[in-house]
C-alpha cells in the first residue's frame, strides 16, 4: 500500500514541492481486511476522479483511465502480481470499442495492436523482439490470422 500511495502523492507534488490541494485522492479500503481496494485520483485538479486503481493491499491488479473526461473509462491497464503492467487496452477513438491493445514482456513493450476497420478485435500488429527487431504484421480477412507485411523501402533518387 505504502509504494502506490507514494506514487499517487508525488503525484500532487508541484515541482516547488508543495501538495496541490486541487488534485484529490480517495482511497477505499475493504471494511473487513483493513486492506485497499481502489484508489480514485483527480490527475489534473479539475474536481473529477478520472484514474482508477483497483488494488489487492499493495498490489495494483487494474488501473482505469478516462483520458477524454467525458465520464467513461477509455484505458485498461492490468498488472501481474508484482505490480508490473502485462497488458493495455484503449479505446483512441472514443466510440465504446477498444481498438489498441498492448502487450508487454517485463518491462518491453513486446506488441502493439490496432483494429483499423472498426470491427472489434485486432487489423495490424506490431511485434517488437527483445534485440531491438520490428515485424509489422496484418490481418486483412479479419479471420485471426496474421501475415507479415512486407516492408516498404523509401524511394531512391537515380541521378541522370
Amino acid at each position: 500500500m505504502a509504494i502506490s500511495v507514494l506514487v499517487f502523492a508525488q503525484a500532487c507534488r508541484r515541482s516547488d514541492g508543495s501538495i496541490n490541494q486541487t488534485k484529490k485522492i480517495e482511497p477505499t479500503y475493504n471494511k473487513k481486511s483493513g486492506r485497499l481496494e481502489l484508489l480514485k485520483y483527480d490527475s489534473d485538479g479539475d474536481g473529477k476522479f478520472d484514474t482508477f486503481s483497483y488494488m489487492d493491499g499493495s498490489t495494483t491488479l487494474r488501473v482505469e483511465i478516462d483520458r477524454d473526461e467525458d465520464g467513461k473509462v477509455d484505458r485498461w491497464e492490468y498488472f501481474d502480481a508484482n505490480g508490473g503492467l502485462v497488458r493495455a487496452e484503449e479505446d483512441t477513438d472514443h466510440d465504446g470499442t477498444i481498438d489498441k491493445w498492448e502487450t508487454y514482456d517485463g518491462p518491453r513493450l513486446a506488441s502493439v495492436a490496432f483494429d483499423e476497420g472498426r470491427r472489434g478485435k485486432p487489423t495490424r500488429r506490431i511485434l517488437y523482439s527483445a534485440n531491438g527487431a520490428v515485424r509489422v504484421e496484418v490481418d486483412a480477412s479479419g479471420d485471426g490470422h496474421f501475415v507479415e507485411q512486407p516492408s516498404v523501402q523509401p524511394a531512391t533518387r537515380h541521378s541522370q
